[in-house]
């Protein structure tokens, strides 16, 4: 199905006339002076204030200029086609995750990905999850760079939350404590396994500590959150919110 819409986006690019998602220049979904926004070396972008239980998050970059509207095109726009660059760029993110707790020398551990859920009417209105199709390219791109990662799409709603538009970090954090499960089936695929959250952008961080949170609760170690993006509220990295290395006999 991602395949097809793939295809459906390059054929209108190319026999219709199709226009790059960042700077509306006639094209490809991307020219190649946008994707460039998106190859920066990935790193890591604490928000301002770092919510507790927050485990490291990684971006590919800032969530402003043509990565805003790269992004935004893609999630709101159905621009399919955009899931290549925008994936490669997550799984960068995913990998730095996962280096970062790697021994020092020799290949990293295997990890998986778990993609933040969008509520399935929003998925509906939509007419795709842009999330999760990312999350399939970034474990792509991961394999690519040697880390043996897989997608597990684990995370469930619990109940429903309120509109996060206009709430300050606070707010969003008590708006999405407990808003987040893993189905019992899914419990035993995370035991003792390395994980990385993946979404789209942070800003708060509310969500992803949310996730952080529910998949702790079913057994994983969280060891990072990978987004293609981050808002600029950031702040300085604080040495409590980093994860022990499992492989070296502690816990997340």
């Amino acid at each position: 199905m991602a395949l097809l819409a793939e295809l459906g986006d390059a054929f209108a690019d190319l026999f219709v006339g199709g226009r790059c998602a960042g700077c509306a220049e006639p094209g490809r979904s991307v020219c190649p002076a946008c994707s460039s926004a998106l190859v920066a070396p990935a790193r890591l972008r604490w928000p301002d204030p770092v919510p507790a239980g927050l485990a490291p998050p990684w971006s590919a970059a800032e969530y402003a200029g043509v990565v805003r509207e790269l992004l935004l095109a893609h999630k709101e726009h159905r621009r399919y086609g955009l899931a290549g660059a925008l994936g490669t760029a997550l799984g960068d993110a995913a990998v730095a995750a996962i280096r970062a707790v790697s021994p020092r020398h020799g290949v990293p551990p295997p990890a998986l990905l778990v993609p933040l859920p969008s509520q399935p009417a929003v998925v509906r209105v939509r007419g795709h999850d842009p999330v999760l199709r990312m999350t399939r390219v970034a474990a792509a791109r991961a394999r690519e760079a040697g880390v043996g990662a897989q997608v597990l799409a684990c995370l469930r709603p619990a109940r429903r939350v309120r509109d996060q538009s206009g709430l300050d970090a606070g707010q969003r954090q008590a708006n999405l404590a407990g808003a987040l499960r893993v189905p019992p089936r899914h419990a035993g695929l995370l035991q003792q396994r390395l994980v990385v959250v993946a979404d789209d952008i942070v800003t708060t961080g509310a969500t992803a500590t949310e996730a952080c949170r529910a998949l702790r609760a079913g057994g994983a170690l969280v060891v990072g959150v990978a987004t293609v993006a981050a808002t600029s509220r950031l702040a300085p990295p604080r040495g409590d919110c980093y994860p022990r290395l499992p492989l070296e006999g502690g816990d997340d």
